[in-house]
Parts: structure tokens; C-alpha cells; sequence
């Protein structure tokens, strides 16, 4: 676990989304209330081993193994938690004591415990029993959350039938106890909440995220027209692309999908951690696929790309923005955008606990390139910017590209330091890099249009608009011309400096 996300979240106070609960030996006995209205709200993270007031008093070590195990079996047990949704304790020690943290999502579902349904205000966890409060839980959580529209003349017999036999082997690969394995299939969809009442038509039926999941090819296509996923390598033609990949399938073979066209196109690399073997490639793309597929809004017609480029892998896709701006280890909010779909994903094993992203990748991709960082961007278009050391094709390339790339490299270096030198440090090298980009395309295209550096750099247009202003606000670029003729060049100050 990253202790800045602890120092964090006991800094921070109980409110709506923290908790803290005393836990010695055992689960408090009203953990699951708050389980419960963090799920039916915003989500949040419960902290045990921390007092009211914030006081680190820990958890008996030798029952910390106890306490984990009886979490994640109460939170499959439809008589403790209805319906289940399996939890992920992590286990931290902090301040020389063992704490665990239980982060829970915001869920598309509505849950009870004892058969009791709980929301969550800033205050704690109340009892909701009015069937109109109730009502409106489940109306706001089909607007918030588009994967839980209901489409009652879907059939069972719309699904990918033989998708269920792969799904109980991923599963039983993980858990052979796992709830699921003693299901039929149409029982399997329901506990896993791709079946649901809408309450505001008083129909029922399979949602969205079952559509997804498991709908043959032709019923997602109905369903979702603009649907597919483009899958790119542009290396050598940058252009157009040397490979593509056109994905317009359900998200189960949509995952093998991409992480098939990363094991073609990206070199492995190994790391010995103790006596275990790590595949660094898998563990890095397993998180970034997932995360590309679980948070992506999928009614938008914004398409979704999945490109590499010779130095980064860049996934973009349409996203109903949380919070705006980059997304880091310290200080990142977890939030599943598509809770039902990622819920199974975790089942699946494709996908970790709430947040394991952000903190794998970040943690993997020093083992795999070096001293870089990845990027997340959250804006209306969701941005994942993954590093890459550049490969060589052969030894003849290497050549040619040395030839060429070496008439440039005095001039892109001075471009680097001087820029370095200008922007703040609180900018992070990978966005330093990006904007070294934009200037060298400058430097040998006058009058260089927004839309030009969008298709350059594979960023959303607000994305690149902000690196603009980055450049302008340093008087790196200027806008010359009239606003449909014109375009940026560089500042003869900067240019100054360069030359």
C-alpha cells in the first residue's frame, strides 16, 4: 500500500467517503452498515485500526489474517451483504502498527445488509426504510451509472453462450469456492448484477453492462452502434499504422484482444522478486487494459484507441469526469465508472482491488523502462500515457535511424534543457517530454494548428489546449495570423535561446 494514500486519508477526517473503526481482534459488528451506505453513495475507504479521533491504535497482528478472511467471506455472503460484492482489504503498517484499509466503490447496485438498505451523509451511515428514499437511490444510480440501463426484450439467448465456460475457468483458476461456480448461467448474470428493475419505467431486464459482457457480436451492435475499439501500431507509418486491430466484440474477448496485440508488439521483460519470476509487460498492461475497458462511458461516440507509438502506448476514451487533471499515486480518488463491469473483471482476475492502477503501473514501469512515469489524465476524454523505451527494428534500422535522428539530436536537447529550464518543476518529465514534441513540430512547421498536435501527440483536444497555454504562458509559442489562417510558431525569444 502507498503510505502518502494513508497519511492522506487519516488526515483528512471522517466524512461521506472515510471511516475509521477500532479493531483489536475482530470486525466491528456494524463494518457491513458502512460497507453498505458507501456503496449505495459515493464510495469511500474504512479504515480499521484507527480511532474516532484519528489515533493509530492498530490491529493485533495475530489476528490480522483472521480479520482479512472474514471480510472477504462476509462480503460474499448474501445474508451479511445483499448482493454480494466481494471487498479487498489491504494490509499497511503504519506508525509502527498494523492497520487495514477497506476501500469501497461507489456501486451501480443497491445493497442491504440484514436486510436493511443504508446511505451515507456526512454524519455516518442511516437506515433507509421509506420506499419513495429507496426509489430514488435507484433512480440516481441509473442516471449516474449508464451500464445499468435495462433492455427488457433482450433474451438469454442474445448471449455468447459458450463465454460462460471461460469465465467459470478464470474464476475457479482464482477461487474454486467462488459463489458463482454453484450458479446456472442466468443465476451467474443475476448475483452478478447484470440483471436489474428499473424503477423508473417499472420494467426489468439485462442492462448495459450484461450487453456488454457477454452479447453476441450483432446484438452489441444494435444495442451500442458507435461501439468498437481501435487497437494501433504506429512506429514506423505514423501516419496511418503498421498494425490495427478492429475490436467490436463483448469486453471478456476484447481483453485477450489487446493484450494479445501488446504481447506481439511490445517486447517481455522479466524481474526476479524473491523466488517468484514476474512478467513486468503483464503486469503492466493487465492494469492498463482493464483499466481502459472498466472506465470507459460507452454510449459516448467518442471512439477508443489503444496505440503504440515508438516511445509510449497511449489509450484514450470517452469518460464522465469525476475530478479534471492528472492523476497521481498521492493523490488519486478511486471511483469505478462502471461498477458492474468492474466487478467482474476482479472475479475474472483482469482487473485488482479499487485504485490498484494508478499505483501498479506507476510501481512496474520503473522495472520496465527506467526513471519515467506514466500519465492519467481525466477530463471528458479519459487518457492513459505509458513510456516506452524506443525499440529497434534491426540492426540495419538502427543504422539509418542513427543517420537520421542524429542531424537532430544537438537541436532537440537544446530544445529539452531550455524548456526545462523555463517550465516548473512541478511538471512531471513525461509532460515535459510531450511539450519538447509539440516545440520541435513547431520549430519545422510554421503556423502549427491545435488539430495538428492533437493527431502528433494522440491527445484529446482539451488535453492538447492545455499544453498550448503550458507553452504560451512560458512564451515558448505564440498564435501569428488571423484565427481560421494563422497558426503557432515560436517566440524569437525562445528561439534565441535555442539557436
Amino acid at each position: 500500500m502507498n503510505i502518502n494514500r494513508i497519511q492522506h486519508i487519516i488526515s483528512q477526517g471522517e466524512g461521506i467517503q472515510i471511516e475509521y473503526k477500532k479493531a483489536r481482534k475482530a470486525i466491528p459488528e456494524n463494518l457491513f452498515e458502512t460497507v453498505c451506505a458507501m456503496l449505495n453513495r459515493e464510495g469511500g475507504d474504512i479504515l480499521l485500526g484507527v480511532d474516532d479521533n484519528k489515533n493509530v491504535v492498530g490491529i493485533k497482528s495475530d489476528r490480522i489474517d483472521f480479520i482479512i478472511k472474514d471480510i472477504v467471506n462476509q462480503s460474499n455472503n448474501p445474508q451479511k451483504l445483499d448482493p454480494p460484492f466481494i471487498l479487498k482489504p489491504i494490509i499497511a503498517e503504519y506508525e509502527g502498527k498494523m492497520i487495514i484499509q477497506v476501500p469501497v466503490p461507489s456501486s451501480s447496485q443497491i445493497h442491504k445488509t440484514r436486510n436493511v438498505v443504508y446511505d451515507r451523509s456526512s454524519d455516518g451511515d442511516f437506515k433507509v426504510t421509506d420506499i419513495r428514499r429507496i426509489s430514488e437511490l435507484f433512480i440516481r444510480k441509473s442516471s449516474l451509472f449508464s451500464e445499468n440501463k435495462v433492455y427488457p426484450l433482450i433474451k438469454f439467448s442474445d448471449f455468447k453462450e459458450e463465454l460462460f465456460a471461460k469465465v467459470r475457468n478464470l474464476i475457479y483458476s482464482r477461487n474454486s469456492q467462488h459463489l458463482w461456480l454453484r450458479l446456472s448461467n442466468e443465476e451467474l448474470l443475476r448475483a452478478a448484477g447484470l440483471w436489474k428493475i428499473d424503477h423508473n419505467t417499472q420494467t426489468e431486464g439485462y442492462t448495459l453492462a450484461a450487453v456488454l459482457l457477454f452479447g453476441k457480436n450483432e446484438i452489441i451492435k444494435d444495442v451500442l452502434p458507435q461501439f468498437k475499439i481501435d487497437a494501433l501500431l504506429r512506429v514506423k507509418n505514423v501516419d496511418r499504422y503498421d498494425d490495427r486491430v478492429y475490436i467490436e466484440c463483448n469486453l471478456i474477448e476484447a481483453y485477450d484482444l489487446l493484450m494479445d496485440f501488446v504481447e506481439k508488439h511490445l517486447p517481455d521483460k522479466f524481474h526476479l522478486e524473491g523466488d517468484q519470476n514476474i512478467d513486468v509487460r503483464t503486469k503492466i498492461f493487465r492494469e492498463v487494459v482493464g483499466n481502459f475497458i472498466i472506465h470507459r462511458e460507452y454510449p459516448s461516440a467518442f471512439p477508443a484507441t489503444f496505440t503504440i507509438f515508438k516511445d509510449a502506448v497511449v489509450a484514450m476514451n470517452a469518460n464522465i469526469p469525476k475530478h479534471k487533471g492528472f492523476i497521481t499515486v498521492d493523490n488519486f480518488v478511486p471511483f469505478f465508472k462502471n461498477p458492474s463491469i468492474a466487478k467482474f473483471f476482479i472475479q475474472l482476475g483482469h482487473a485488482d482491488e479499487l485504485g490498484s492502477g494508478v499505483m501498479n503501473v506507476t510501481k512496474w514501469i520503473k522495472i520496465y523502462v527506467g526513471d519515467v512515469k506514466p500519465v492519467f489524465e481525466e477530463d471528458d476524454v479519459f487518457t492513459i500515457t505509458v513510456p516506452l523505451k524506443e525499440q529497434n527494428d534491426g540492426i540495419n534500422d538502427g543504422i539509418n535511424d542513427g543517420i537520421n535522428d542524429g542531424i537532430n539530436v544537438i537541436e532537440d536537447n537544446t530544445i529539452n534543457n531550455t524548456i526545462n529550464d523555463i517550465i516548473s518543476d512541478t511538471i512531471n518529465d513525461t509532460i515535459k517530454a510531450l511539450l519538447v514534441r509539440i516545440v520541435k513540430h513547431i520549430l519545422d512547421h510554421q503556423n502549427t494548428k491545435v488539430n495538428d498536435i492533437v493527431r502528433l501527440i494522440n491527445k484529446s483536444k482539451p488535453t492538447v489546449e492545455r499544453y498550448v497555454k503550458i507553452l504560451r504562458d512560458n512564451e515558448i509559442i505564440e498564435y501569428k495570423g488571423a484565427l481560421k489562417t494563422g497558426g503557432y510558431i515560436l517566440q524569437d525569444n525562445f528561439r534565441k535561446k535555442i539557436e
